[in-house]
């Protein structure tokens, strides 16, 4: 491919619009050009990478016996109110009328139009297991939509439904999936980690979440330094350390303690002159069940997750400051465990066990209580591992203690048991000729953010380095002088031994200065350069440079393009 036919509108400056790296250096590099709030085209340059994550997609799902469709986009409302997600997904899904009055959506995830379609043509336990997927556009209309294709509303997605006819077959097709997405993001070139998640709006009992490791992720990943065990922060247990009663001596004696205008865990502190893991931080949670108070310590933050999890219900929210009120009997701030004004359920971190003296809210406005011990003064009805995971918490697996890193998901798999079959009555004939609901699986990669990811952990000052495996070309054929013959002739003819050998080449053959093409082809990131000069070409070599290198090394126009090919190879092993 010529440059000046490939439509690469590259842009000399950052875009203002732009948040993260691989946002400014996708526009930077003519990649993708915003249409409306968090919708792109898809430009050539970035179409030829999305591409190349697709095949690799189908090539390992393919491998392991998936078989790919594709489903509509827009989907009758009907079937999400059979599942019971069309009011429980909340305002990301967006919701249309046809001119007849009939209600669509525009689909962020498939599993309602999965389960209808098996339900309609798989009978019998003899047509099972099956592993079903599409590449496909979703749609999710975040009230924030930003980062570029890291958080849009249209994006791109990989997405396979499995169905089985026992809890065994589907954790071994959950088992061939995660093996086969390890495999999918080896092949990308990244570095990631496979870590343990919650099923959000998804649902089910257990999920992974596989993170491309970059300093600019979203998300907190927990990891154990002395064994594999990796998890979203919300989402990690946390080793127990033992009961530790945190006193001993004289019983300290109840205390209350005006506090004005002091209601933040930063501003208790600093007015009481204590440590923050001295306070007790009561949360008033709404259930589906009705309010509960959570209790964690001061420098802790509660894992919604994990208190979902819990409590064995669909989700929990922080209740508003009404019910705050109702239920503590005092305004926000000021809330405490301790004669609270509505006798409700209190649950507490295990961290939270025998400890003492604390401070906690006193339930009037501008007053806390200090002196307060567990067990003494007020007892939990439950205690639960409640809390977001920190650096140098125990691993639950091991001896080990875990670190912090930050990651970008990439890929979430989830075991859904029978959420969707039980409730769409998706069923099948057993062996014995008894109904049996499907036991499912789904399992989805973000395409463009996949691209989008790669970006953020492979790049410098200059521009993008892509990973071998992703580059939109693999080669760079860059001419000095274009219309000097002897140097036109040279880059053509490494072109055409290039394509022949299978590399995909980019020919930069623009009347441009040296200077402007180098700084293309660094913000491009394409792997392999070579550049033709006549001074090189005097002596019948040509420059060879690796985008990730700072130095270029001098090879015989002859051997030029085998040597580029045969690196090509080994890296996209």
């Amino acid at each position: 491919m010529r440059y000046s036919k490939a439509l690469i509108p590259t842009l000399k400056e950052d875009p203002a619009e732009a948040e993260v790296i691989s946002h400014r250096l996708m526009l930077r590099a003519g990649m993708i050009r915003k249409v409306a709030a968090g919708i792109y085209d898809l430009l050539p340059l970035g179409l030829r990478v999305v591409r190349k994550v697709e095949k690799i997609i189908r090539e390992e799902l393919d491998a392991v016996g998936c078989i790919e469709l594709l489903m509509p986009i827009v989907q009758p409302a009907e079937l999400w109110q059979q599942s019971g997600r069309w009011e429980q997904y909340g305002p990301e899904l967006l919701r249309v009328r046809d001119r007849h009055g009939r209600e669509f959506c525009l689909g962020p995830t498939a599993e309602e139009l999965i389960t209808e379609l098996i339900r309609g043509t798989v009978r019998s336990y003899r047509q099972l297991p099956l592993n079903l997927y599409q590449i496909q556009t979703k749609f999710r209309d975040e009230i924030r939509p930003r980062f570029g294709l890291m958080r849009g509303r249209e994006f791109s997605m990989k997405d396979a439904y499995s169905f089985d006819a026992d809890e065994h077959g589907a954790e071994q097709s959950y088992l061939r999936m995660h093996q086969a997405y390890n495999r999918i993001f080896e092949r990308c070139g990244l570095k990631f980690r496979a870590v343990e998640a919650d099923t959000g709006t998804i649902g089910g009992r257990f999920s992974h979440e596989f993170m491309v490791l970059a300093r600019t992720g979203e998300d907190d990943i927990a990891s154990c330094g002395s064994c594999d065990y990796a998890a979203n922060t919300e989402k990690a247990e946390i080793g127990l350390e033992g009961d530790t009663v945190h006193y001993s001596g004289e019983q300290p004696q109840l205390k209350r303690v005006p506090t004005p205008g002091q209601r933040t865990i930063e501003e208790v502190t600093a007015f009481l002159e204590v440590e923050p893991r001295q306070l007790i931080k009561t949360l008033i949670m709404q259930t589906p069940d009705g309010p509960l108070v959570a209790l964690v310590r001061g420098d802790h933050d509660l894992a919604a997750a994990k208190l979902k999890l819990a409590l064995d219900c669909e989700w929990v929210e922080l209740a508003d400051n009404a019910t705050i009120e109702q239920v503590s009997g005092a305004p926000v701030g000021f809330a405490g465990p301790l004669n609270m004004a509505t006798k409700v359920r209190i649950v507490a971190d295990n961290a939270l066990r025998g400890m003492g003296p604390a401070v906690v809210g006193g339930n009037e406005q501008d007053m806390h209580v200090s002196g307060v011990l567990i067990g003494r003064d007020f007892e939990p009805d439950d205690f639960f591992d409640l809390r977001v995971a920190q650096a140098g918490d125990r691993c639950p697996r091991c001896e080990g203690t875990m670190s912090v890193m930050r990651g970008i998901e990439v890929g979430h798999i989830f075991k859904l048991g029978d959420k969707y079959s039980r409730s769409m009555n998706a069923a099948f004939l057993d062996a014995e000729g008894a109904e049996q609901h499907f036991v499912m699986g789904c399992y989805g990669i973000g395409v463009g953010r996949t691209a989008a990811a790669a970006i953020e952990q492979n790049h410098d000052d200059n521009g993008i380095i892509w990973p071998v495996p992703l580059a939109p070309y693999e080669a760079l054929v860059l001419a000095i002088k274009a219309k000097d013959p002897a140097i036109a002739e040279a880059c053509e003819r490494l072109e055409r031994e290039l394509e022949q050998l299978g590399v995909d080449v980019l020919y930069d053959e623009r009347d441009e200065r040296p200077g402007v093409k180098f700084k293309d082809a660094d913000l491009l990131g394409i792997p392999f350069r070579i550049t033709v000069g006549s001074k090189g070409l005097a002596r019948g070599v040509v420059e060879l440079k690796r985008r990730h290198e700072k130095e270029f090394t001098e090879v015989p126009l002859d051997q030029a393009a085998q040597l580029v090919a045969q690196a090509v190879a080994e890296e996209k092993l």
